[in-house]
């Protein structure tokens, strides 16, 4: 597999949290196509949940930075759009360096959200969103 590759880096982000998903004891459905607004649905005591899952590498910070916000290319450039919040229930981030997924509801936030894997070198603990506190489905 090539992992420099984008398309390679979201697909084993996928493959990393559906496993993940399963491990918590969801039923995960795909859609079968690539141009659904959310990559993943999963089920668990009555309740379906859309999942947008994204592959995010650590920073130079030891932080996980998540915007909201999707990328696509075209011959006329790169764009940028936001995600619509009231179709997307779950975010589900695969960070390949610590090996873990990370869950949250995007509405929960403004526009990016950062999760700190590393503690801060200031010993900082107010306000911070450490990424082990987002293991687990909410």
């Amino acid at each position: 597999m090539f992992l420099h590759h984008t398309k390679s880096k979201g697909d084993l982000g996928v493959l990393k949290v559906k496993v993940d998903l399963c491990l918590q004891g969801f039923l995960i459905c795909s859609p079968d196509t690539e141009h659904a607004p959310f990559d993943l649905v999963i089920f668990k005591k009555g309740k379906f949940r859309s999942v947008q899952v994204k592959y995010r590498n650590l920073t130079r910070w030891g932080t996980v930075e998540i915007p909201f916000s999707n990328s696509y290319s075209t011959s006329k450039g790169v764009f940028t759009t936001p995600i619509d919040k009231s179709i997307i229930d779950l975010y589900a981030v695969h960070c390949p360096q610590t090996d873990e997924c990370y869950y949250f509801d995007p509405k929960d936030f403004n526009q990016t959200v950062t999760l700190r894997v590393n503690a801060p070198r200031n010993n900082q603990r107010d306000k911070i969103r450490f990424a082990k506190d987002y293991r687990k489905v909410p």
